[in-house]
């Protein structure tokens, strides 16, 4: 039977974790909150003390962390991941971090001999509990492969974005459109509002013609036309514009390097910031539409 340590059990690894030993992998989950490792016990996964307990016997190391800064430290201290793992493991990475660190971390691993992709995700809480999120995985063709069994049991799309780094690429690049796709929509709906147009005759209209996108027909921001949006639930996540912020700064930072002229993605970025600043980025990231009508 396959091992697998898994660190990081918050509210999308928890459930990846659960997800894993209910495919019939052996787990090993650590955390840091004691509560987390509770419930990832009650899901069928083994304690692990430390990092190094969580490793030491594990075939797949799988981490789920908050930002590259976690990541790096897990991985490259004394007590992580590198220094204390089998020979021959392979490390998968489903963080969104920021790229330098996905590919600084990834040549550390392959300094030692061991094979690792970053694998982030898309599709959320709800997803992650379903099975069916989205993997965007970036390393060497060899360790993708390796990957796929471990990952398929978590996700129903597996896509191979390239060389090391390129998952969190297509991760910040998917979530900056998605971004600015969010606040153009959640503008449309305004302005057909003040303009007398009711959100549901908008909606059969934009969605059958040239403005239909995924924000409008999946995820509508306007109360109504969507039910199970979380617009309908005022707009509680789903996805948190917290966390939506986080990937605007990482595409942001990212764009900065690479000298990539982004004018809509830092617009989208400092109105994300304004919930922030608002302290309402606890709300669905569809929840902008109430700054942009005036309710924040």
């Amino acid at each position: 039977m396959t091992k697998i340590g898994f660190i990081g059990l918050g509210n999308m690894g928890g459930p990846m974790a659960a997800n894993l030993a209910k495919a019939g992998f052996e787990v090993t989950a650590t955390d840091l909150s004691i509560g987390a490792v509770d419930r990832a016990v009650e899901a069928g996964c083994a304690r692990g003390a430390t990092v190094a307990d969580t490793v030491k016997e594990a075939d797949i190391v799988v981490t789920m962390l908050p930002a590259g800064a976690h990541v790096r430290s897990v991985y490259t201290e004394s007590y992580g991941v590198i220094a204390n793992a089998k020979p021959g493991a392979l490390f998968i990475d489903s963080s969104t971090i920021d790229v330098d660190s996905a590919r600084a971390v990834i040549a550390a691993a392959s300094d030692k001999g061991f094979a690792m992709v970053d694998a982030p995700v898309s599709g959320g809480v709800a997803a992650a509990t379903a099975g069916t999120l989205t993997f965007m995985v970036g390393g060497e063709a060899g360790a993708f492969e390796r990957s796929k069994p471990a990952l398929e049991k978590m996700g129903k799309n597996i896509f191979h974005a390239g060389a090391a780094g390129n998952g969190q690429v297509a991760k910040i690049c998917n979530n900056m459109l998605l971004g600015i796709s969010m606040i153009a929509t959640c503008e449309a709906f305004n302005l057909a509002d003040k303009l007398g147009l009711d959100a549901q005759t908008f909606f059969d209209i934009s969605s059958t013609a040239s403005g239909q996108c995924w924000s409008m027909t999946s995820y509508c921001p306007a109360p109504g036309p969507v039910p199970n949006a979380p617009s309908n639930r005022d707009y509680q996540p789903g996805f948190a514009a917290a966390m939506m912020l986080k990937d605007m700064r990482l595409a942001q930072e990212a764009a900065h390097k690479a000298k990539a002229a982004t004018p809509l993605g830092a617009q989208s970025e400092a109105i994300y910031a304004l919930m922030e600043a608002a302290g309402k980025d606890s709300l669905d990231f569809s929840g902008v539409m109430k700054l942009i009508n005036g309710e924040l």
